[in-house]
């Protein structure tokens, strides 16, 4: 694991930390402020604030009575990176490992950022993304009301009727009542060259 990773995470395991970043989120203060409002002691205070800094999730001030800010743009860096880890892609949203040569070259080709930029019209490469949007979108195998359904295919692609349609008549999904499963793709869709 990356270390940077690691720090961050390690970060996060202390409640008094947690309740230093949740301060923070409100707006800078000082160590001393932190202290008070949190009604911790301010070795206490400065302890895991030095922790955080280090950890990169604190900006701070120049001097002893220097603001201390939340970094966001940290915070967010690791949302992303845990985001990756739970889902299986790389940076660009596409499969971190593991996908053949062919698939990894189609999604780097229609997808970026985690979303499909377009959904291909070629029945092969549609099979590809279509493998990637069930593993990214429904990777538990239980049900899914159509409500849910449109809230995870949206959050890739803004066609949920399209993608809906491809998923239960390629094979990957079952519709029954307004409720949806997982299901695998048969062969045939998986190897249409269309």
């Amino acid at each position: 694991m990356d270390p940077a990773l690691a720090s961050r995470l390690k970060a996060f395991v202390d409640p008094d930390r947690l309740r230093i970043l949740g301060r923070l989120a409100d707006g800078p203060a000082t160590s001393l402020d932190l202290a008070g409002e949190l009604d911790l002691p301010p070795a206490t205070v400065a302890r895991h604030v030095r922790r955080l800094v280090e950890a990169g999730l604190v900006g701070a001030g120049a001097g002893r009575s220097g603001l201390l800010t939340l970094r966001l743009d940290a915070l967010h860096d690791l949302g992303r990176v845990l985001d990756r880890l739970e889902t299986g892609t790389g940076p660009s949203g596409t499969p971190a490992g593991g996908a053949s040569p062919e698939a990894a070259k189609v999604l780097r080709s229609f997808v970026a950022d985690g979303r499909l930029v377009a959904i291909p019209a070629q029945g092969r490469k549609r099979s590809i993304v279509l493998d990637w949007v069930v593993e990214r979108c429904f990777g538990e195998d239980r049900p899914y009301p159509e409500r849910e359904v449109n809230a995870r295919l949206a959050e890739v692609h803004p066609d949920t009727a399209a993608l809906r349609r491809y998923l239960v008549d390629g094979g990957w999904m079952t519709r029954s009542a307004g409720i949806y499963r997982r299901a695998g793709a048969p062969a045939a869709a998986r190897s249409d060259g269309g």
